[in-house]
């Protein structure tokens, strides 16, 4: 059966095959899910436009949704995030009709996304909310057909929430990414292993020794600092928020804002969700050659255009995913992977390990909407929580990790009130 699609090159499929079957191995927890799926099909009829990076991870995604019996679309959530060989895999080999060219333009990242929303979704399944904001705005027809989304990050669950206070969203959606599975690991471990690998790709420098700030001490953030700290990095931490900033001091980082650490950092590292965090009044005072990279969602996190017009001349690209402005002072800043993901432009993304929950997340996220369609009200939810700890029994199990097991002494001791000292 012939199938629509818009990739960079078909013949990368076989390449992408071998790279999906490896990144395999290290997830079991999806293994099991995926074997579940294929008894039950629970997905049978249901049609679910997928705005996911397009990673050897997500293909292990989207074979599991297939076989459950969901009828798929893929689009890329970022421009830079595409790894071409697993889109051509993921038509080729498994006939899914995959919409992303790893560097598309804005227009063209567009256009895909429409492909994906023609697709006329009962389920979305979204990195960032551009495909649940996208219908919202300009295919509200669609609206009624639609029973359901999940979102994987915290940028889109920022969006989701902001348009349900609002009362602007129309269906319910499973915030993924609130799951303990998915936010402790996923962007603690994976987001600060596959930022720093993105950085060093990009750029070959030695993190020991290196001023590293980091901005936001949320999960992805803290991620990010741990690792910078183990290759031996002096990491310090901006911060907006007084429990996070004191939990950064605790944890053993220098704490200051942005204007100050901006003067004394080597390595600047985004990933907070919001704009600017990066803006031109600290860029005018950040040392010769300082790197400014952003591991957020959107590219907005760093204030290019702000960059731009500050700069002389126009910016040159210095190796495959760094770009040289020169300020009029004669100082030089490299913005490292447009600004954008900087793990996914320079590298693979996270490590397929961690991936293996979060999409064991997404998976059954999509199993509970379909299931509970007819009582989940218009809002964002989290996913139960003995969905949550059975993806984590599993994963310990797949690790050959036991644990203890309370004995029902204890289990009554702990549902009790009148036992004491």
């Amino acid at each position: 059966m012939a199938i629509d699609f818009d990739i960079k090159d078909p013949g990368l499929a076989e390449g992408g095959r071998y790279r999906i079957e490896w990144a395999a191995k290290e997830m079991p927890v999806l293994k099991l899910i995926r074997e579940q799926f294929e008894k039950e099909r629970p997905l049978d009829g249901v049609r679910v436009s997928a705005c996911l990076h397009v990673t050897t991870e997500t293909a292990n995604l989207m074979h599991t949704l297939q076989v459950g019996g969901a009828d798929i679309v893929l689009t890329a959530s970022n421009p830079l995030s595409t790894q071409d060989d697993v889109a051509a895999s993921l038509v080729t080999h498994y006939e899914i009709p995959v919409y992303a060219i790893k560097g598309e333009d804005d227009k063209t990242y567009y256009q895909h996304l429409e492909a994906a929303i023609a697709h006329r979704p009962h389920i979305t399944m979204d990195d960032g909310a551009d495909l649940v904001s996208e219908i919202h705005k300009n295919h509200t027809d669609l609206i009624d057909n639609v029973i359901g989304g999940t979102e994987e990050t915290t940028t889109g669950v920022i969006r989701l929430r902001a348009m349900a206070n609002d009362g602007a969203l129309k269906f319910p959606v499973v915030a993924v990414n609130d799951s303990m599975t998915k936010h402790l690991f996923d962007n603690r471990y994976g987001t600060g292993q596959s930022t720093l690998d993105g950085v060093i790709r990009a750029t070959n420098i030695l993190i020991a020794g290196k001023i590293v700030v980091v901005a936001g001490y949320g999960w992805c953030s803290r991620g990010i600092a741990m690792r910078a700290k183990g290759l031996g990095a002096n990491v310090v931490v901006t911060e907006v928020n007084h429990l996070k900033a004191l939990e950064a001091v605790m944890d053993g980082f220098r704490v200051m804002p942005m204007i100050d650490a901006a003067p004394i950092g080597d390595i600047f590292i985004t990933s907070t969700g919001d704009i600017n965090v990066v803006d031109t009044h600290h860029m005018e005072v950040m040392k010769n050659n300082a790197l400014v990279a952003n591991s957020g969602h959107f590219n907005v996190e760093i204030n290019i255009p702000g960059l731009r017009e500050m700069s002389v001349g126009d910016p040159e690209r210095v190796r495959p995913y760094v770009d040289k402005y020169t300020l009029k002072s004669g100082n030089v800043i490299h913005i490292l992977g447009e600004g954008r993901l900087i793990n996914l432009a320079a590298a693979e993304g996270h490590p397929a390990s961690v991936m293996d929950m979060s999409f064991a997340n997404q998976a059954l996220g999509s199993k509970f909407m379909r299931e509970n369609s007819e009582t989940l009200e218009n809002k964002v939810y989290t996913i139960p929580e003995d969905i949550d700890m059975e993806i984590a029994r599993l994963k310990l199990a797949a690790m050959g990790i036991k644990i203890d097991v309370l004995t029902d002494q204890q289990e009554a001791y702990l549902n009790q009130w009148e036992e004491g000292t």
